[in-house]
């Protein structure tokens, strides 16, 4: 069965990772998998490309789309001849539906939504537009796939179709994120850092919602009565260049204990590394990769309560409001007040639980069950 996965880009986030992850163990003696990226290989495409897996690429910029992509991704469908289009992600769910359309709607598509709406209104218009136009065509794909249950009710009050959608989570290799006290004392020395320093992580690329301002306002509120602490900050555009991150951590005076890292890809060792990890988000969040790979590092989390992220961790961290710095440093004082036991005990706990209920296997299981039904349909 030949499936094309259209996605808007490849950068290294985390629903671009997931596709990765679903393609590094999707069975390539019954499936037949085909990456389309409608911009560029991004990061992520030497990695995918090295699975075995083709990619193509559209070169479209962003914003609105010229006829000429239009009719090179078309012509691209019709050279390929899939058995199943799966759309990735807003733009790839829509690029999906109309190259179906103008292919002769003779090729079945699958979407999948991997975000979660607290309120329009923080979104871009041009999001919001595509949210909405989304609504109203959802009838038409053959079914909706949801990562996350919060995400799912959110759309489906929008006025997204419910006939024809289900939930599959994200999925984590378990083997890949692991425990490792090897990490921990690696990174501290690339850090310079005594072995015993606290490490409090925030991994996720440069946006709005994943609100970073949030994070640091929260360190420095922490500093006050751990001033030993330390905070580690990775993710594209999270570095020295980006000025506004750079500026609010010189006017809160926590320069010396808040390293940019930017992207990286020994996110594994770097998650394996911390004490505590968080999630800040504002919103937009619908299920995030990175909070169970942290959980599966046997890391307790504190969350934000956006989108899946409470669900995820359950009883094994804590989770806080959006938008409160004062709440997420209470949760991590918490944390801390629970002594170096105390959080291995929640640490082992959160792996147990991702190895329960998300393994990567009976999530990508899921997909190909998916896949086969459409088919047989």
């Amino acid at each position: 069965m030949k499936i094309i996965y259209i996605i808007t880009g490849l950068p290294t986030g985390g629903a671009e990772m997931m596709l990765y992850k679903l393609l590094s163990q999707i069975n390539q003696e019954r499936f037949e998998p085909i990456v389309v990226s409608l911009m560029d290989r991004g990061t992520l495409g030497d990695r995918i490309q090295a699975l075995g897996i083709p990619i193509h690429t559209i070169g479209m910029n962003r914003g609105i789309p010229m006829p000429v992509d239009v009719w090179r991704l078309v012509r691209l469908i019709y050279q390929l001849k899939p058995d199943v289009i799966q759309g990735w992600m807003y733009h790839g769910n829509l690029a999906a539906q109309f190259a179906s359309f103008l292919s002769g709607n003779k090729i079945p598509v699958l979407w999948s939504i991997h975000y979660s709406i607290d309120s329009l209104e923080s979104d871009k218009k041009m999001t919001v537009a595509i949210i909405k136009f989304g609504a109203y065509i959802s009838h038409i794909p053959k079914q909706i796939l949801f990562v996350s249950q919060n995400s799912k009710l959110q759309h489906e009050a929008l006025g997204y179709s419910s006939a024809h959608s289900c939930i599959i989570p994200n999925g984590f290799d378990t083997l890949l994120f692991s425990p490792s006290l090897t990490d921990r004392i690696d990174v501290r020395s690339e850090l310079s850092l005594p072995e015993q320093s606290l490490l409090i992580g925030l991994i996720c690329r440069y946006h709005p919602m994943k609100d970073h301002a949030n994070f640091i306002q929260a360190a420095a509120l922490f500093l006050k009565e751990y001033p030993n602490a330390n905070f580690l900050m990775i993710g594209q555009g999270v570095d020295r260049d980006n000025s506004t991150l750079s500026k609010l951590i010189k006017e809160l005076g926590v320069g010396d204990r808040i390293y940019l890292l930017g992207e990286r890809k020994d996110i594994p060792h770097l998650i394996a590394s911390l004490d505590i990890f968080t999630s800040a988000s504002a919103y937009g969040e619908a299920f995030p990769l990175v909070v169970g790979e942290a959980m599966s590092c046997g890391i307790p989390c504190v969350v934000t309560d956006v989108g899946d992220s409470g669900w995820i961790v359950g009883d094994t961290g804590r989770v806080v409001s959006p938008r409160n710095p004062r709440m997420l440093a209470d949760a991590w004082k918490e944390l801390i007040a629970l002594g170096e036991e105390g959080r291995n005990n929640l640490g082992k706990a959160a792996r147990a639980r991702i190895t329960k209920d998300f393994s990567l296997n009976s999530v990508v299981a899921k997909y190909e069950l998916a896949y086969e039904k459409i088919l047989s349909q």
